[in-house]
């Protein structure tokens, strides 16, 4: 079981690592979408680029043509936690 003094500075560090390897990923990932290719066959792996077509719920127009209760009625409520991580700041040495 861990210290819980030590949590916070596990997370902001996991945090960190997981930060820069979505950043890399993405990298590739635009390097893939770039390559232009439908599929790329590695050593080890193959990667494939497909294009599909997704719907979404344009809120901005429901919210124009329903009124405020329809709205309500339709509207979900849900607690949500939150987790945020800064730096400790350093004592001012006088």
């Amino acid at each position: 079981m861990s210290n819980i003094n030590t949590l916070a500075d596990r997370y902001a560090a996991i945090k960190a690592e997981i930060d820069g390897l979505t950043r890399l990923l993405d990298e590739v990932k635009a390097e893939i979408k770039a390559a232009g290719q439908e599929e790329i066959v590695g050593e080890r792996n193959i990667v494939t680029l497909s294009l599909s077509e997704r719907s979404t719920l344009d809120t901005k127009a429901v919210k124009a043509l329903l009124t405020e209760q329809q709205i309500a009625d339709c509207t979900k409520v849900a607690l949500v936690e939150t987790i945020r991580v800064k730096a400790v700041k350093a004592p001012v040495l006088a």
